[in-house]
């Protein structure tokens, strides 16, 4: 009787490369406090944003993910015929199917690559980094490219209070591959579904197409999410750094999803990160991309702050369906 083969990996992944693409216009706060009674000072000092960048109307999330991945490949070295998984985290695919990622495999040259969408929304991205890096080491994939991407001002209400003025647009990606020393550590990562309606969709397709309710858009009961995002995260962070084999001060950056800075700001406290490592604020120009944010946030650090190619970083998502990821990485 034969027996069976399982396949088998490397040891070890680190992210090689990171590219980037942001929504065409800057939208700066006196554009949006009209609908909702409010003033760039109350949004500033709320938020820390100052101007989001959101896509024109040609550009979908297919066209986003599509530029940032290009780049990530081309910086990456990586032959694009030698890609053989691409997963997107985003909750913004213009259709449910096809996958945006089968598009982008193709458009970017990685045909016939293995390729899916995956939702878990602003936590997505942090999702997608673990499973890329199981599957590489487990022999399902060779090099991967993991991207999360977002066009968000499809679901933004106007006159929404709670989180319209929050959303951006973009996406980020990475190109995933095989190391001779560790660059992903173990991946914390979970849920907690009863309390999904703290922050979500309000409303059906099904009862948008049935004329039940207007168009779904997001929405979150902020101060709840507030502080579980701060209380609660605190310690998945402590727990990545756990597993990471590491300490707060060994970290060369901190790329937490960028839902606000004052959230941040709280979290590097309850870290109590030292001065030395270098915080990702890249919501105050961009705004909350859900499922892109870390990535551009790693994008846009790497870019100011070259010198920390080769740190280790944090990176943590969290969001709708109060989900959560957690791990640490070695900056391309």
């Amino acid at each position: 009787m034969s027996t069976l083969k399982q396949a088998s990996g490397p040891a070890y992944t680190r992210i090689y490369s990171v590219g980037a693409a942001r929504g065409e216009n800057a939208v700066p706060n006196d554009d949006l406090v009209g609908p909702i009674d409010s003033s760039d000072e109350w949004i500033r000092q709320r938020t820390g944003i100052i101007t989001r960048t959101r896509a024109i109307a040609e550009t979908s999330v297919i066209e986003l993910s599509t530029d940032a991945a290009k780049e990530a490949v081309e910086r990456s070295g990586v032959d694009p015929a030698e890609i053989d998984l691409v997963i997107i985290a985003t909750i913004s695919n213009p259709k449910q199917t096809p996958s945006v990622a089968a598009i982008v495999a193709d458009r970017i040259g990685a045909t016939p690559a293995a390729a899916y969408d995956m939702n878990a929304a602003c936590a997505g991205y942090a999702y997608a980094i673990a499973q890329a890096d199981a599957l590489i080491r487990a022999g399902a994939a060779r090099h991967a490219v993991v991207i999360g991407a977002e066009k968000l001002s499809d679901v933004v209400d106007p006159t929404d209070r709670s989180i319209s003025f929050l959303l951006g647009d973009g996406a980020g990606a990475v190109v995933i591959g095989p190391s001779e020393t560790p660059g992903i550590s173990s991946t914390v990562w979970g849920s907690d579904g009863s309390k999904s309606d703290l922050v979500g969709m309000n409303h059906t397709l099904t009862d948008f197409r049935d004329g039940k309710a207007p168009w779904p858009t997001l929405r979150q009961e902020g101060p709840s999410v507030f502080r579980w995002a701060v209380w609660e995260m605190a310690k998945v962070a402590r727990e990545a750094l756990e597993r990471a084999g590491i300490e707060a001060s060994d970290l060369a950056a901190f790329i937490p999803h960028q839902a606000n800075l004052r959230i941040i700001e709280e979290f590097a406290k309850q870290l109590k990160l030292p001065v030395t490592t270098v915080i990702a604020r890249d919501i105050e120009t961009t705004g909350n991309t859900s499922a892109a944010s870390i990535p551009l946030a790693t994008h846009r650090l790497l870019e100011e702050h070259p010198e920390l190619s080769g740190g280790l970083a944090l990176q943590i998502g969290f969001g709708a369906g109060l989900v959560f990821g957690a791990q640490v990485v070695v900056l391309p």
